[in-house]
């Protein structure tokens, strides 16, 4: 599975899972593939990389490229919500990324198993909100 983490020039970075997003696909610019060349801190890039375990930061230098980049918050989507999503909300929170998870964009094949992480262990570990509430905050922290 090939999971990637896209630099949004919002001081964060969005994990995904390689799903089709749509509620954020329309408002995010997208930079496929990594650049080779070095780009300044806060350059619109996307970092793309295999991920080989449940979350991820252990098998990849994400972290490395993330605060090589500045990053101190993190957005996460996907498609395993109380695997994948889950487990690399708790590694990004470990490595001492703000967390924020978009809800309506993550979904589970364990019904159950969703709804537990969102209404026990999501909390814990960052904010939670809709993919349209997080866009606007950026927004608005991007305006100041």
């Amino acid at each position: 599975m090939r999971d990637q983490a896209k630099y949004q020039g919002f001081g964060g970075a969005g994990i995904t899972g390689g799903g089709n997003y749509q509620p954020l696909a329309g408002r995010v610019t997208r930079y496929p593939g990594r650049r080779k060349e070095k780009t300044p801190p806060g350059t619109n890039r996307d970092i793309v990389m295999t991920k080989r375990t449940w979350g991820a930061f252990p098998s990849t230098d994400l972290e490395s490229q993330l605060k090589a980049e500045g990053v101190t918050q993190v957005v996460l989507v996907g498609v395993a919500t109380g695997t994948g999503v889950e487990a690399t909300a708790r590694q990004a929170y470990e490595h001492g990324f703000n967390v924020t998870l978009a809800v309506d964009a993550m979904t589970d094949t364990r019904p159950e198993s969703h709804a537990y992480s969102l209404s026990h262990v999501f909390p814990r570990l960052g904010e939670t909100g809709t993919t349209q509430e997080i866009i606007d905050l950026l927004a608005k922290r991007n305006s100041n």
